[in-house]
């Protein structure tokens, strides 16, 4: 008689385990049944889907499913050039306590390929996406990785970031007007090596950049990227900058600034920046090539009078108007930077 309450705790025990465990097959194949679903869906998209057969695991703190050689390939009208993407392995998984968020982990590299761009390999020491599971409300996905490298095949240069964290909510419903945003983001990063076969004015190593804001106006329902862009201009939507900062060698700047397109597809707009540390970061530009020592002179002049005075011992710093005109970045009308032009895929 003793014994009895040890066996009944023990059948109770094992009562939990067993429950556990169909709760868990259950979330497993559900979660599977998930995944041959979405893969059906790209297929009748046009997406050519192959990968390895893909298995349940996770148990017991979690439901998951990975598949291993994970490709998908595309080619045609709806999405300009062939993209191409090949993963060693991806893993979705969902908490057992939490069944609310899915996560996508990627396992070994990851080549991605886009049109006549090169192939780029994406490896790093964690790299996951969660994607909440709730159908109604908008749309939030996250994103988090540490030690990214990003590199091209041929070796020939690679970029890498000690840690990523961006976050994009995009709107159930489409905004009402042009002043409403249809997604807002957020991106953290830190510790970011540029290519090393390039000569940067700044130097190589970006030691943190963050942005936060908004994409304005309806999204236009089409997959061509021109005619996708010239809807969205011609709807009046703009693209709000709330808050950059970012260290880069001897510059410090915090900004912020609202952007549209211009009757050329060009970024235009106007935003406000302080900027610290800007002497020396005109003379690094003009020593580059970036801007003419002449515009560097100028553009310190009238930086210096609008400083004031300040503590010889402090970096420079000063706040100014900017704005972005014909792929020319100006301040206070002196031209600072001529951008790149904005190559648009063909119609």
């Amino acid at each position: 008689m003793r014994r009895r309450p040890w066996v009944i705790i023990a059948a109770g025990v094992l009562l939990l385990l067993v429950g556990h465990t169909v709760y868990w097959r259950a979330m497993a194949e559900r979660l599977r049944a998930g995944y041959q679903a979405w893969l059906n869906g790209q297929v009748a998209q046009g997406w050519v889907v192959g990968s390895g057969p893909a298995s349940i695991g996770g148990w017991p703190v979690a439901a998951s499913v990975t598949v291993p050689n994970l490709t998908l390939r595309h080619a045609g009208a709806t999405i300009p050039g062939a993209v191409n993407v090949a993963s060693a392995g991806v893993t979705l998984a969902v908490s057992l306590f939490n069944p609310t968020v899915l996560t996508l982990s990627l396992t070994g590299p990851v080549h991605v390929r886009a049109g006549d761009l090169p192939d780029v390999i994406v490896t790093g020491d964690e790299a996951a996406v969660a994607v909440p599971l709730r159908a109604a409300g908008d749309l939030s996905v996250g994103v988090h990785a540490s030690g990214l490298r990003l590199e091209a095949a041929t070796g020939a240069w690679h970029v890498t970031v000690g840690l990523l964290d961006a976050e994009v909510r995009i709107a159930a419903a489409p905004p009402a007007d042009q002043s409403e945003p249809a997604a807002t983001f957020t991106v953290r990063s830190e510790a970011i090596a540029l290519p090393s076969g390039v000569k940067w004015a700044l130097g190589p190593n970006i030691s943190s950049l963050s942005v936060e804001g908004s994409l304005n106006g309806r999204l236009p329902e089409t997959d061509d990227m021109r005619r996708w862009a010239e809807a969205w201009r011609d709807g009046g939507g703009s693209l709000e900058i709330r808050h950059l900062t970012m260290g880069w060698g001897p510059l410090g700047l915090t900004s912020s600034a609202t952007l549209a397109l211009d009757d050329q597809l060009q970024p235009m707009g106007s935003g406000n920046g302080r900027f610290i540390g800007y002497a020396e970061t005109l003379d690094k530009m003009a020593a580059a090539g970036m801007l003419t020592k002449s515009a560097a002179t100028a553009a310190k002049a009238v930086l210096s009078l609008m400083a004031g005075t300040s503590d010889t011992d402090q970096p420079s710093a000063v706040d100014v108007p900017l704005t972005l005109q014909y792929r020319t970045l100006s301040m206070r009308q002196v031209p600072l930077v001529r951008l790149p032009e904005v190559d648009w895929p063909p119609q």
